[in-house]
């Protein structure tokens, strides 16, 4: 599923993340997601606040 990116002046782009404690299936789906994400947008990477999730 492609992921909606979130520009620079969006507040969860200004939020402390969290680290990840276990590999859940819903951090395996993320991944996927945000790997699908980056290849159909324009640019070179990805970073979870920028699709929401910190």
């Amino acid at each position: 599923m492609i992921l909606k990116i979130f520009q620079d002046d969006a507040p969860v782009l200004h939020k402390k993340s969290e680290p990840i404690k276990e590999i859940t299936s819903e951090i395996i789906e993320l991944a996927e997601n945000m790997k699908a994400t980056m290849y159909a947008a324009p640019g070179v990477g990805l970073a979870a606040p920028q699709v929401g999730k910190n």
